[in-house]
């Protein structure tokens, strides 16, 4: 027996939300990887992983919103927690695998292919992770054709993402392509749904631990959610994340030394973000009194 299978059961509330955590994700992880890229005084490791964190946060936070509004009129649903976490894990690894060749590679077209690749491979399986995870009176089914377009789709969003961390600069074209992959990512979670169907097993069957989807997902959710804000703290208030368009390492040209004076050089710039410490010359140059004033 077919069961009766509706993927938007809040209307137009859960596709929505998920299309702008996807977004969130992206737009985060974007900043923070060509923060790494275009700034030699920049701690390339922590801002890569808060970059990765934040778009595998972001896919699998719009994959589980958008999953509250599936539901299957003759069974209750429920989601494995194990599983659930799994999935969780998985996103945020492959997303970092691709992100850190591209970082520590460079763009080049075969590094783009093979990470794009991979993570895109790694995005859908975070997402039939998360399918497998649910507890049903009956088994989900996938139509073959369906499914290779939804990874055909996962990793061609994932190559873009990566060409994107490290070909756009400036912050609203960074946006811009922030907003394209949520598009491709939530394009991509309901082009696999679409492959789905259920088989009831029938009025006997059991559901099997774990928990629902408001009683379980909605929790689970919060952790990364938060994590999503606080990245978004990290970067409204990083001064470098703020800049656009490749001003970051522009500003000591543009100084201008007076008529007849000795050329002096200025201590490093710094960021001031979480994953610096002031330069040591800096330090040197600033003694006590701070940026405003030098001793001596």
């Amino acid at each position: 027996m077919q069961g009766t299978v509706d993927g938007f059961s809040y209307g137009t509330v859960t596709p929505l939300t998920a299309y702008v955590m996807a977004c969130l994700g992206a737009a985060l992880g974007l900043r923070c990887i060509t923060r790494s890229l275009r700034n030699d005084q920049s701690w390339k490791p922590g801002w890569l992983a808060l970059g990765a964190a934040s778009i595998g946060c972001g896919i699998w936070t719009m994959h589980f919103i958008a999953m509250i509004g599936f539901q299957v009129e003759e069974s209750r649903i429920r989601y494995d927690v194990g599983l659930t976490i799994l999935s969780l894990a998985v996103a945020i690894a492959v997303v970092g695998l691709g992100v850190f060749a591209v970082g520590y590679r460079g763009a080049n077209t075969t590094t783009l292919l093979i990470a794009g690749t991979f993570t895109g491979l790694g995005v859908a399986a975070m997402h039939y992770i998360g399918m497998a995870a649910i507890r049903l009176n009956g088994s989900l089914r996938y139509e073959i054709p369906t499914v290779a377009l939804s990874v055909l789709i996962a990793v061609v969003a994932a190559t873009a993402a990566l060409w994107a961390a490290v070909a756009i600069r400036g912050f609203l074209t960074s946006l811009a392509a922030s907003l394209v992959m949520g598009v491709a990512v939530t394009g991509m979670h309901y082009t696999g749904m679409a492959a789905v169907s259920v088989h009831l097993h029938g009025a006997s069957g059991t559901l099997g631990s774990g928990g629902s989807a408001h009683s379980l997902l909605l929790p689970m959710l919060i952790g990364p959610v938060l994590f999503l804000a606080l990245a978004g703290v990290v970067v409204m208030f990083d001064p470098m994340l703020v800049l656009g368009d490749g001003d970051w390492n522009r500003n000591a040209s543009r100084r201008r030394t007076p008529a007849g004076s000795v050329p002096r050089a200025d201590p490093p710039a710094w960021s001031g973000s979480a994953f610096e410490a002031p330069p040591r010359t800096a330090r040197r140059a600033y003694g006590s009194g701070g940026p405003g004033r030098r001793d001596g």
